[in-house]
């Protein structure tokens, strides 16, 4: 074989394409393993996104059922009341029986009654933190937030952020073409927002009213405010931080805790050092299940607020980071069902949800490790069960219900079936989305030029159908179908044989 004959085979070859590249400077294609193919293509089913959330939530809620019965053994059992070792868990149980049946509700309900509802919720939840107050409230642990009959217990702020949600995404899109005023972009959410944290702090409840501003945050955030706005509630948030550690002299130790964790190791510091201490000595491995020691009172409430620091230690550094990459696999499931959406209040809403729970397991985790102050908020699905739990499965139950509204999950869902898991709980079929006809001569809608908030369009979402798109969508949208009446017109009156105007 000549030269020339051989520069023509490889030039036909891989080898010779991959030559050239390399001699122009180009970068080489990327090659895919067999397993990313695999994974791309599950990925791109229909329901990847309901399967993922199913998945998250279960592998969760089974992390804290074991954990919560290794945390609350030794301070379950009593011998002088006649209580075992299982008592905590056994009422851990119940409330995850209890969460269970809310994840199924928030599942099966259609989404157009949940936001029909969302109104009513929101003041059912102000008037229960009012009533919480008075004397038909409880005081638990320093905190007059709860209602107690008998062995169950009520804390209305976790229902006020699901109802927050819920109601601020329905006002803002309802508010959609306005809300370039930031008279219509603030009222009513912001002051609804501001008197459920009034009512929250005069608990006072600080963990609960933090939660309550994430909520607020991402309800703007996704409804596509201002950037500047942003700027001024970190401020503002900064200031009130400020101010409610120096009125309580509880917060203000706190605080003093966090930036000088060694000056009463034995006092004020003793739970964040001892969590500390737990998480050092679980090392890589950890101790293994149950062998924790921080639980046999040297770490306090320790199945509650500091669970993570027990997985630290008998779950080690490889429990931590699986735990920390379930919540991180959530955000990024979440935000998936947010982009692929198209009525903008389930995005609104998949996005708000997303951001509270993955937003409340970091705030747990950061004071545990001693990254922030302590505030109180428990680890979502792993705590100790409560209200919080169930709230929380509730709210996953919202965001597995976005996840089945999905376009291709529509489509999918009314043309082959329910699926075997549908088929199991009898899940109706999604109902695809409609976009809302435009009245005629209605009038305040915003000008091309004007900068305006797109709700959820933040993460690269498609745009929805029936809403502009920069400015441009709706009347791109108008003067085709003005344009393509007009033909039909014109058409009829010349006799033409094209058809094209009446179908």
């Amino acid at each position: 074989m000549t030269a020339a004959e051989q520069t023509d085979q490889e030039s036909k070859t891989g080898a010779g394409r991959a030559a050239r590249r390399r001699a122009k400077g180009e970068r080489q294609p990327r090659s895919f393993s067999a397993e990313q193919f695999a994974l791309t293509a599950w990925l791109s089913r229909p329901l990847a996104s309901f399967h993922l959330v199913l998945a998250v939530t279960g592998t969760l809620t089974v992390i804290g059922i074991v954990m919560v019965l290794s945390a609350s053994s030794p301070s379950s059992y009593n011998p002088e009341t006649g209580s075992s070792v299982y008592a905590l868990f056994q009422k851990h149980l119940m409330f995850v029986g209890i969460g269970s049946l809310a994840f199924l509700i928030g599942l099966r309900v259609s989404l157009r009654r949940i936001r029909a509802l969302s109104s009513t919720a929101m003041v059912v939840c102000l008037g229960l933190l009012m009533l919480v107050l008075t004397p038909l409230g409880k005081n638990v642990n320093g905190s007059q937030g709860w209602f107690v009959v008998g062995p169950f217990s009520l804390q209305p702020v976790e229902l006020a952020k699901v109802a927050l949600a819920l109601w601020g995404a329905h006002i803002l899109v309802i508010k959609y073409n306005v809300l370039h005023q930031w008279r219509h972009l603030l009222v009513p959410v912001v002051p609804a927002a501001l008197l459920m944290f009034a009512l929250v702090m005069a608990q006072p409840d600080l963990g609960g009213t933090v939660t309550l501003g994430v909520v607020l945050v991402a309800l703007l955030w996704f409804a596509g405010a201002p950037k500047r706005l942003f700027g001024v509630i970190l401020a503002g948030g900064v200031g009130g931080a400020v101010i409610l550690a120096l009125v309580a002299q509880y917060r203000l130790d706190r605080v003093m805790t966090f930036l000088n964790p060694g000056a009463d190791p034995q006092g004020k510091g003793l739970q964040a050092n001892q969590a500390l201490y737990a998480i050092a000595e679980g090392g890589f491995f950890g101790k293994g299940l149950v062998q924790g020691q921080s639980k046999w009172r040297y770490l306090p409430n320790v199945q509650h607020d500091f669970i993570f620091a027990l997985i630290g230690e008998e779950l080690g550094f490889v429990g931590c980071v699986v735990v920390i990459g379930l919540f991180g696999l959530l955000a990024v499931v979440g935000m998936r069902i947010a982009t692929r959406n198209l009525d903008p209040w389930i995005r609104i809403v998949a996005g708000t949800l997303t951001v509270w729970v993955v937003a409340q397991a970091a705030i747990n985790i950061g004071y545990v490790i001693g990254l922030l102050p302590v505030t109180g908020v428990t680890l979502p699905l792993i705590s100790y069960g409560g209200t919080s739990l169930v709230v929380t499965m509730l709210l996953l139950g919202i965001l597995a219900n976005c996840a089945r509204h999905e376009p291709e999950a529509v489509a999918a869902l009314r043309t082959q079936g329910p699926g075997k898991f549908g088929r199991l709980l009898r899940l109706p079929a999604p109902e695809p989305y409609r976009p809302p006809t435009k009245r005629r001569g209605s009038t305040g809608t915003r000008s091309s030029g004007t900068k305006r908030g797109r709700p959820a369009a933040r993460g690269g979402g498609r745009p929805v159908p029936g809403e502009r798109r920069g400015g441009a969508t709706r009347a791109t949208t108008a003067r085709s179908s003005t344009a393509r009446s007009s033909t039909a017109r014109g058409s009829a009156a010349r006799g033409s044989s094209t058809r094209r105007g009446r179908r």
